[in-house]
């Protein structure tokens, strides 16, 4: 089920890129799926906009109430469609996707860094320069947080682990001892 949804919000995304960029407007679409996304993390206003006793134009109507019409008319008709068949819960893969389309036109790598403990500002900042200059491009870099990395930080971008964590570098030791690599 997840793979269908997944390949349902791809579909979308790419509909919705198609338009953003046809019409100029792909920084604004994304801007504008990444606050409804938000907006639908919440369950009892997804659960609200889905309710079936309340008529369609009804539920529509209060999604639009929601966003003060600020909204681009094509959003509002993409959120419409994905209403009336009750998928609101895909519109935050939706927008990961059309995120995915906007970087990739745009040259931007996305990377996950995580590490043991929390990084500071100067920290992930200075994390971000060294992978822009490792890539050449501009980088999106989420953090995550994983004590059991034990220290250190591993860095994921697309298929490309780097593991400088405390734990890595132990499980590699651990692999070149048990194999005898580091024999006298």
């Amino acid at each position: 089920m997840a793979r269908a949804r997944t390949t349902t919000a791809r579909r979308y995304a790419e509909a919705a890129f198609e338009i953003a960029e046809r019409d100029g407007t792909t920084e604004l679409w994304l801007a504008q799926l990444d606050r409804i996304s938000g907006a639908l993390s919440d369950e009892t206003v997804v659960r609200r906009l889905e309710d079936p006793h309340l008529p369609f134009e009804k539920r529509h109507a209060a999604f639009r109430s929601l966003f003060k019409d600020d909204m681009l008319p094509q959003v509002y008709n993409l959120l419409g469609i994905v209403m009336r068949r009750r998928r609101l819960e895909s519109v935050t893969d939706i927008a990961r996707e059309y995120r995915r389309l906007y970087n990739r036109k745009e040259g931007i790598v996305e990377a996950v860094a995580t590490s043991a403990a929390e990084l500071d500002d100067d920290e992930a900042k200075a994390l971000r320069t060294r992978l822009e200059k490792m890539t050449g491009g501009r980088v999106d870099l989420s953090l995550k947080v994983d004590p059991s990395l034990l220290g250190g930080i591993q860095v994921r971008m697309g298929d490309l682990l780097i593991d400088g964590s405390a734990r890595g570098r132990l499980e590699r030791l651990r692999t070149q001892l048990t194999s005898g690599a580091l024999a006298p």
